[in-house]
């Protein structure tokens, strides 16, 4: 239910793009990212890198992400936050106060290979996931083999020898101050680097075991993300940082990764740590009160209580799509409350054999729009005031439905038929009928003789 806070179809959304995109970005998107975020997030961003690439900027309802992905709002809303998380999306709310919002996604370009394959936590959680042998694979995909200098001998021509210097006082003032839309280097995954202790890493080293100096070399980054990829703490890495020294006192990134590997492997799992997923939706702050009346218990569960689970419990079996469109409809499209839907549909549910029919459910919606109605509780003392007048429209719409009534046009029964009894009493076997005389008769005008067909 609370998805509805963060994201709504209504809400509309425009695509930015940092620089234009290539193919190459598209294979580190296919065979890099694709394994650690999964199919749906793919999908969004190569929707919205294709919805970006218009000549004109275009204006879309979430409605529009939800018909082209055939998506729920929900997995297109987590696709969003992966994408943000794994730092291929930059999500900007429009500052206004209303009840409509408006959001800028601006796409950022993935890490290039040899990027992505120095990044610890990239790389490491890869290698979970496809295994050892397509990871290999992967790195030779992407070796860049260098030209031997051995073999050849580089004759290219620099710019001053072939052009000559040209006026560029008037370029100078057309460019001046003058931002221009270009490539973007990738940002990488956004890590906040704040839940490693630093001060405790750096005061718990000896300066005669593991000098500063030597440990300062290493990025803050590297160590903050080899802490959180195999889970260790200040202390833990302090004993990294030893293994990884070589025998002038020196450490570099290579070894202190392969020393965190090694350290992980003896003292946590010789299996290679997985990415796993930690954002739940937030979850309603509103608690139930404590003894609460029966009526208080039921509003309470009505406002809390998304829609389709709400029909799933008073059902007793899992609602129709239908009707859980027409709850989504009454909630994204006339903006009603979850709470009122609640109330809505359950009543028209129990006054209605457990039916939910659009035409009835819509009139009372109609009503409660006029009324302003924007509370279960509201909504739970208007459907008893105007119970009568409910029903009354309830009878209407069934006697407004036409029944299939018997045709009133009578076709001319045949002359044959209306005379077919008479014609059976007619033809009916006399009591003195001689079938052997009657057989004789018909072999004979056939010109069968009798010893034929004995």
């Amino acid at each position: 239910m609370m998805l509805y806070t963060e994201l709504q179809p209504v809400d509309s959304f425009q695509v930015k793009l940092t620089h234009p995109f290539s193919s190459y970005d598209r294979q580190m998107l296919t065979l890099f990212y694709q394994p650690l975020i999964g199919s749906e997030a793919i999908s969004l961003f190569l929707t919205l890198w294709t919805d970006a690439e218009n000549v004109e900027p275009q204006e879309h309802s979430h409605y529009y992400l939800m018909n082209i992905l055939s998506f729920a709002l929900q997995p297109i809303f987590e696709a969003r936050i992966t994408l943000e998380a794994i730092g291929l999306l930059r999500t900007y709310k429009k500052k206004e106060i209303g009840e409509k919002r408006s959001f800028v996604y601006e796409l950022l370009p993935p890490l290039d290979a040899p990027s992505f394959f120095s990044d610890p936590l990239l790389s490491t959680f890869l290698f979970s996931k496809i295994g050892e042998q397509p990871y290999r694979q992967l790195r030779r995909r992407f070796l860049d083999e260098r030209i031997s200098k051995e073999e050849y001998q580089e004759v290219s021509r620099t710019f001053l020898d072939v052009f000559q210097p040209a006026r560029a006082d008037l370029a100078t003032e057309l460019t001046a101050g003058v931002d221009f839309y270009g490539k973007t280097a990738a940002p990488g995954v956004p890590f906040d680097m704040h839940e490693f202790n630093f001060d405790l890493f750096y005061d718990g080293l000896s300066e005669q075991m593991i000098p500063k100096s030597s440990v300062r070399v290493i990025p803050q980054e590297i160590i903050a993300k080899l802490s959180f990829l195999y889970t260790l703490s200040p202390l833990d890495m302090q004993k990294v940082m030893m293994i990884a020294m070589d025998e002038n006192l020196q450490v570099t990134e290579e070894r202190v990764r392969k020393a965190a590997s090694e350290f992980y492997k003896m003292n946590r799992s010789p299996q290679p740590p997985k990415l796993q997923p930690a954002f739940k939706m937030p979850e309603a702050k509103e608690a139930p009160k404590e003894n609460m009346s029966r009526d208080e218990e039921l509003i309470f569960y009505l406002e809390n209580t998304p829609p389709k689970d709400m029909l799933r419990k008073i059902s007793g079996k899992e609602p129709f799509t239908v009707d859980i469109q027409l709850a989504e409809r009454l909630i994204t499209l006339h903006q009603f409350p979850v709470g009122v839907v609640n109330v809505l549909l359950q009543y028209v549910m129990l006054r209605n054999d457990g039916k939910i029919t659009n035409s009835f459910a819509e009139r009372i919606a109609s009503h409660w729009a006029n009324k302003k109605v924007n509370d279960a509780k509201t909504a739970l003392k208007l459907s008893r005031e105007e119970h009568d007048q409910y029903m009354k429209w309830l009878k209407e719409g069934k006697q407004s439905t036409p029944k299939k009534r018997k045709p009133t046009r009578e076709e001319k029964v045949p002359e044959w038929f209306a005379n077919r009894k008479e014609k059976t009493k007619k033809s009916d076997t006399p009591s003195d009928f001689n079938v052997e005389e009657e057989r004789k008769k018909l072999l004979k005008e056939l010109g069968i003789e009798e010893n034929e067909v004995k």
